[in-house]
């Protein structure tokens, strides 16, 4: 097991990684921008390093400044947590040139599976179902015409580096994808450097679901079963489940058997999650791969008992999923997540500023993964995430009724945030009997302004 590990993030993510951390016997080291300087992953880490001011490029992004507070500290490995430079393969070369560990798959794979046309090919290629599209990257609008008509509308157009909604447009009609087509090439080039595109056949009103992988360094790759992230609004999600209501246990296995195929004929290492979307019909079509740790790890963490960034640490330091998890994995029970975010529950804006009151909730079946206090500073610099609320019980209206009591419980004033809505998704008839797509924020937001207009 390493000796020392720098947690290149902040917030909850940074916290949960430094209690893994205690728990191996593994010292940790915290980076953060001045305006994070007062954050409970600086104060609980056994040491901690400011990287720059709070803007992200010039502190959390800032891969010299990471890579220099690394060699100070002098540690063995660096945890990326989700987001910021988490999916960055050139992060993961330096980390490799500079002798330090890092945790998560090899830079090579993180490239070849982050980039979402590479990764729809081997996954083709491993028999794992993925959707009609083109046959790589569009050359130009004729050729994501041509390519539209062979699979017949309406198609996707998706950013080959993006993520987050960024750079995707639906194409319902030939004359309208000349635009949508220069908007997405726009968008994508702005948030990711790199505007190449590529089409696929749009499923109307899907589910989203993804399964949980995990692979050593022996060639060994184990399935953890499959989360719900259907509940969301602009692609980002805000409540999610595991297990899925919608996936039989026939299609779990087969799914998990031919994932765990194409991630060892990939050399894929660590933590990761295959994501999929889910037809009218029941059938499943592979969308994307992201190689790190989920911000909804937890939900899986409660229905299989696996602490998954422990798993994370002891892969990366050599160890083999035969000595990390049980010898027969088994889903128990059911878990649900809600984002806690801070922004107005009905405008959706965000909502920085000082937490005057903080109560978080506890009780059987209740976890909370926060890194604010009473007192404590929402900056606006960041994402808005207060922390994460997850239930868990021996069936989903357990672990519903849980949810609801400890969001009852849960007290932050001095901000606005989105438990009234989470509220408000819970006590919805369809998201109660489970009849719900990625459309469903869509429907339940014309649902309440119907309900406030009359």
């Amino acid at each position: 097991m390493f000796r020392k590990v720098l947690i290149a993030n902040r917030g909850e993510i940074a916290l949960r990684v430094i209690n893994a951390c205690r728990e191996l016997g593994v010292r940790t080291v915290a980076v953060y921008s001045e305006a994070d300087r007062d954050s409970l992953h600086v104060r609980y880490a056994d040491e901690a390093i400011c990287i720059g001011p709070p803007r992200l490029a010039d502190s959390y992004l800032n891969v010299p400044a990471v890579i220099a507070a690394a060699e100070i500290a002098d540690v063995d490995a660096i945890h990326p947590g989700y987001g910021l430079l988490s999916e960055n393969a050139n992060f993961a070369e330096v980390c490799r040139a500079s002798n330090i560990k890092f945790i998560g798959p090899p830079p090579e794979v993180t490239r070849l599976m982050g980039e979402k046309e590479k990764a729809r090919q081997a996954m083709k290629k491993a028999k794992v179902p993925i959707l009609p599209g083109s046959d790589g990257i569009l050359e130009s609008i004729e050729d994501a015409q041509e390519w539209a008509q062979k699979v017949g509308f309406p198609v996707i157009l998706k950013a080959k580096a993006g993520g987050g909604g960024r750079g995707m447009r639906i194409v319902r009609a030939a004359e309208e994808l000349p635009n949508l087509y220069n908007a997405a090439y726009t968008e994508a080039a702005n948030a990711f450097g790199n505007g190449e595109l590529y089409m696929e056949k749009y499923v109307e009103e899907p589910r989203h679901i993804e399964f949980q992988m995990l692979a050593d360094e022996h060639g060994n790759v184990a399935s953890l079963f499959e989360r719900e992230c259907s509940i969301q609004r602009r692609h980002q999600k805000l409540i999610e489940e595991a297990p899925s209501l919608q996936v039989t246990a026939k299609m779990r296995e087969e799914i998990g058997r031919t994932l765990c195929r194409c991630l060892a004929d990939v050399g894929y290492q660590n933590a990761g999650t295959v994501e999929f979307v889910m037809g009218a019909d029941g059938k499943l079509f592979f969308i994307e791969m992201n190689t790190r740790i989920q911000v909804e790890h937890p939900v899986t963490e409660f229905v299989t008992g696996v602490d998954l960034v422990k798993a994370q640490l002891r892969i990366a330091s050599g160890e083999k999923l035969s000595d990390i998890l049980p010898e027969k994995l088994e889903l128990h029970g059911h878990a649900i997540e809600c984002r806690i975010n801070a922004e107005h529950p009905v405008k959706f804006t965000p909502s920085p500023g000082k937490i005057t009151a903080f109560n978080v909730p506890g009780g059987n079946g209740i976890r909370v993964d926060t890194a604010q206090y009473a007192e404590g500073v929402i900056p606006p610099y960041y994402d808005s995430m207060i922390g994460k609320l997850i239930a868990y019980g021996c069936d989903r209206s357990e672990a519903i009724a849980r949810m609801e009591r400890a969001l009852g419980q849960f007290v932050v004033e001095g901000i606005y945030t989105s438990i009234p809505l989470d509220f408000e998704i819970l006590a919805d008839p369809e998201f109660l009997a489970g009849n719900f797509n990625t459309k469903f924020m869509d429907k339940f937001l014309e649902r309440r302004k119907a309900k406030l207009e009359q």
